[in-house]
């Protein structure tokens, strides 16, 4: 892969972070042709104020405004509707809480020139997490473990948010079709691109857990991935 690269960030209530986070990803700029959007779900706290303030100063950085709360998985696919007709070719979504580190993105984008998806991954060799309670390490590998088992798909890391995706894979997988949100929407896409004979490869990561701001995760989210799992094993 080469060309036009874009950083898509999701935002709900990261006032905290947002400004920290689109500068270290632009450290990384300096040595790519890597623009930034954040897509900001309306934030109440303000983060999209933050984010249009950054957009002013940095001409790299772009923002893409969302009338509500819709999850991440609407946002990603919001930046995939943006990007696309833009001609950016390389498309990364990461967390806005620095879970994903940036410093990460160079090898990211190594691989993908060899690779049309590339997973940054907790669970192979070398990879990690860090301050997390054993609870949540273990729903965490678990459901990456429940998920190759259901469906399949040759990840190790299924659920992960840190992904680089080349623009063939986006626009031959149906973006228009998924309506997954959370760990299910990462699943799906991941599935998706394998089950079209895209070439998938996972590099390690350390994730740290946020420090500031609230988790998003839920209930609900768990279980729509869950049973989407058993959805895309039984799908055309």
């Amino acid at each position: 892969m080469s060309g036009k690269i874009l950083v898509a960030i999701g935002t709900y209530n990261e006032r905290e972070n947002i400004a920290r986070l689109v500068e270290g990803v632009l450290s990384v700029a300096a040595r790519e042709p890597l623009d930034i959007l954040i897509v900001d779900d309306n934030s109440p706290d303000g983060t999209g104020e933050i984010a249009d303030g950054l957009s002013k100063r940095h001409e790299r950085v772009h923002v893409l405004h969302g009338p509500h709360k819709r999850g991440l998985g609407r946002a990603y696919l919001a930046a995939f509707a943006w990007a696309l007709p833009r001609g950016y070719d390389t498309i990364i979504t990461m967390d806005a809480d620095f879970s994903h580190d940036p410093s990460y993105l160079p090898e990211m984008l190594k691989k993908s020139r060899e690779y049309d998806v590339v997973v940054a991954s907790r669970y192979v060799p070398g990879g990690g997490v860090k301050n997390w309670p054993w609870y949540r390490k273990v729903v965490s590998r678990g459901g990456s473990i429940y998920t190759r088992l259901v469906t399949g798909l040759p990840v190790r890391d299924a659920t992960g948010g840190f992904n680089c995706y080349a623009r063939g894979v986006l626009q031959s997988i149906r973006l228009e079709t998924i309506q997954s949100e959370g760990y299910a929407f990462m699943i799906e896409m991941k599935f998706r691109a394998w089950k079209k004979g895209f070439r998938l490869c996972e590099i390690p990561i350390v994730f740290a857990d946020r420090t500031c701001g609230v988790s998003k995760m839920s209930k609900r989210i768990f279980l729509e991935a869950f049973f989407r799992c058993w959805k895309l094993r039984f799908s055309r």
